[in-house]
């Protein structure tokens, strides 16, 4: 309460002094004062959440404060107090942008809910606007898509090692964007220009893993008809992705090793050493320290990799994000020419809200591509979901007891409005859903407009 300041403005001493220790009592931040004059340059030169000013007094009118008030501040509420008001009195105040009329004498208890409205109505107006800094900030780097505390930590890494090129580790679930999170934390780093290089080293036999890494000299082995500078000369100046790290044999692991070590590698045949100037990102669904335990990972490569660890969420854990992820899928699917799905039924957006995603955002954008495909042009509804989406979301249940699908929908709608700071376009657009539709549902579940 000591963050929000009021004023309240009276040439009667004695009220003064009952208002001055009624509200601190309760812990108010309360200035009074007897001049209007004062009172003006007191607004104009401090911020007060409320300033409560009598409606007849000598110096200057309730009226005239309210009006210059609202010109110094007009983010601050005004409320006319007095003992000889009519509603002509009231409504003329009220155009002047009073919040209220209060009539004396004060009945407190109306007088401290009042100021209790305006305090919550002030919060409120506060967290909206860190709402909307924070989407202004970012909710999207290059194609990583979300507003979740989670996606918000890997932005924040992200603009970190913009500089200086340190290893990178990212770990998580198949599926989860760990090859998307490298290209762009390459492609937001001062080795733009360089080359991205991505390696699937489960892919790759281990016989050739080596070569292909490291290159090789002609005659090196049965079919090296000639020289190959591998894949770490080919990203020299850049970046290589190195995904399913934990599928390489403990052999290469020592090759990569030295390489991270040194700087240099050594193609296959060859006794001579090349010098190369590569940024190196790791990715691995695998436990590591698990792999250590069990000998089948080196631990010093392991800590040569982790300099810094990326942690991508699977989607289970950031569900707020679906929406969003949803929107910029029909998005890139409208550049390229598709038929477009302009909007998701709520039915259909709870169930993929409450689906538990094994396959991640992948098995999501596979939805939607799937959806294209059979040419759902109008509204995505339930009957065009994968069964095993639409049956097995029917288990998933929020912590709430008597939940059903009208309830996922309702916080599905607050969820999205709360994260827009109430802008129903931009609560629409991260639901994948219309404006009108947002406004349909406020309406159906009793959701005040702020």
């Amino acid at each position: 309460m000591k963050n929000y300041k009021i004023l309240f403005v009276d040439d009667d001493q004695q009220i003064l002094s009952i208002v001055d220790q009624f509200l601190n009592r309760y812990g108010f931040n309360i200035t009074t004062e007897s001049s209007g004059q004062k009172a003006i340059e007191m607004v104009r030169e401090d911020h007060f959440c409320v300033v409560f000013t009598d409606l007849n007094m000598p110096e200057i009118s309730g009226m005239e404060l309210l009006k210059q008030v609202k010109a110094a501040s007009p983010e601050t509420e005004v409320i006319i107090v007095s003992g000889y008001g009519t509603i002509e009195t009231a409504i003329q105040a009220m155009k002047l942008g009073s919040y209220d009329f209060l009539q004396k004498p004060i009945n407190f208890d109306r007088f401290k809910i009042m100021i209790e409205r305006i305090i919550e109505k002030q919060k409120l107006k506060e967290e909206n606007q860190l709402i909307r800094n924070r989407l202004k900030e970012r909710y999207k780097y290059d194609e990583l898509v979300g507003m979740s505390p989670k996606m918000q930590s890997i932005y924040k890494i992200i603009d970190q090692i913009s500089f200086g090129s340190p290893t990178v580790l990212i770990q998580g679930e198949s599926g989860t964007g760990k090859e998307l999170t490298a290209n762009v934390i390459h492609n937001n780093s001062d080795r733009t220009e360089g080359p991205f290089i991505p390696v699937n080293c489960g892919a790759i036999a281990e016989s050739l893993l080596e070569s292909e890494l490291f290159g090789h000299v002609r005659g090196a082995f049965t079919g090296a008809s000639k020289d190959s500078i591998g894949l770490f000369k080919a990203a020299d100046g850049g970046t290589i992705f190195l995904d399913e790290i934990g599928e390489v044999s403990t052999a290469v692991q020592v090759s990569l090793l030295r390489v991270l070590q040194e700087k240099k590698v050594r193609p296959v045949g060859d006794t001579r050493e090349t010098e190369v100037n590569v940024r190196v990102i790791a990715a691995t669904n695998k436990n590591l320290e698990e792999a250590i335990k069990n000998k089948t990972f080196r631990e010093d490569l392991y800590y040569r990799l982790n300099v810094i660890s990326i942690t991508m969420p699977p989607l289970r854990e950031i569900r707020e994000d679906i929406p969003l992820l949803i929107s910029h899928l029909i998005k890139k699917h409208r550049s390229k020419g598709s038929a477009t799905v302009p909007e998701v039924s709520p039915e259909a957006m709870a169930l993929l809200m409450g689906y538990h995603w094994p396959g991640n955002v992948r098995q999501l954008e596979n939805v939607f591509e799937r959806a294209f495909a059979l040419g759902v042009n109008d509204v995505l509804q339930v009957k065009d979901l994968p069964h095993e989406i639409a049956q097995q979301s029917n288990t998933w249940m929020p912590a709430d007891v008597n939940c059903n699908l009208k309830v996922i929908e309702e916080k599905t709608i607050r969820h999205a409005l709360q994260r827009s700071g109430g802008n129903k376009a931009e609560a629409a657009k991260l639901l994948g859903i219309n404006t009108t539709t947002v406004y349909r549902k406020m309406a159906k579940y009793n959701i005040i407009d702020t």
